[in-house]
């Protein structure tokens, strides 16, 4: 091997070795929440808001909310018979703020969408100025590998949503990701006010077809102290003004 050679073999290596490092430290801090790929396009949207369940443990609600919070969404309930631990304490603290609040309930495949409509309903009161109740769809567990029939899905969905706008008196809102949506739900779902989990780039789904968008599962804020160091973001495609016409 010539002199040369030998050393743009070396510069390759070197080259190589600089470009690894970037990408393990670019890594790092998209995984540490500090840079975060959409947060340039969630930037232009006024309305912000974060959604918590029991990983945050307990959330002290004003630090929370003077952090440029507009709205929260709590997890309260799941399939037939769990309740979030923290939802109580959250629920009652968050309403203590200025923060517009909702709950939502993550959808269990394995049980009728009636039944985990009265547990939500028995957990969550209709109270005047709340979000409407959310339902999160998507896949869990063996699901993922798995999923439900289309059919099988909406056997559960439906009479779920059906019996939570009833009672509420406002259309529920649907929390999912994008493939659960292209897969499941059709134009006939496009009533129910969409919130859109699309958290590595900018959602597929057009503007002004969701109104809530899930964009980082990695920021870090101050005021709660769980075993989950991470908090969700999100934006309202809206004003203020928007979002409070939407409330119970």
């Amino acid at each position: 091997m010539s002199e040369r050679s030998g050393r743009r073999r070396w510069w390759a290596l070197g080259a190589l070795a600089v470009g690894v490092l970037v990408v393990a430290v670019a890594a790092a801090l998209v995984w540490e929440g500090v840079l975060w790929p959409n947060r340039l396009a969630a930037d232009g949207y006024d309305v912000r808001g974060v959604d918590v369940s029991a990983y945050q443990g307990k959330i002290d609600w004003p630090v929370l909310a003077a952090q440029d919070l507009d709205f929260a969404f709590i997890k309260a309930t799941e399939g037939s018979s769990h309740v979030d631990e923290r939802f109580a304490a959250s629920w009652a603290g968050a309403q203590e703020t200025d923060l517009l609040v909702g709950a939502y309930h993550f959808l269990s495949f394995e049980s009728p969408g009636a039944g985990q409509a009265a547990h939500l309903i028995e957990q969550v009161p209709a109270t005047p100025g709340t979000l409407p109740p959310v339902v999160d769809v998507e896949y869990y567990g063996d699901f993922a590998a798995d999923p439900p029939s289309v059919t099988e899905l909406r056997g559960i969905l439906d009479p779920m949503l059906d019996a939570l706008e009833e009672h509420y008196g406002a259309p529920p809102i649907i929390y999912t990701t994008q493939e659960v949506r292209e897969v499941y739900l059709g134009a006939e779902y496009d009533r129910y006010p969409l919130w859109i989990r699309s958290v590595a780039l900018t959602p597929e789904v057009p503007r002004r077809v969701w109104e809530f968008w899930q964009y980082s599962d990695r920021d870090v804020l101050d005021g709660y102290a769980g075993e989950e160091t991470h908090i969700d973001m999100n934006v309202f495609d809206g004003s203020l003004e928007d979002l409070r016409a939407l409330a119970l």
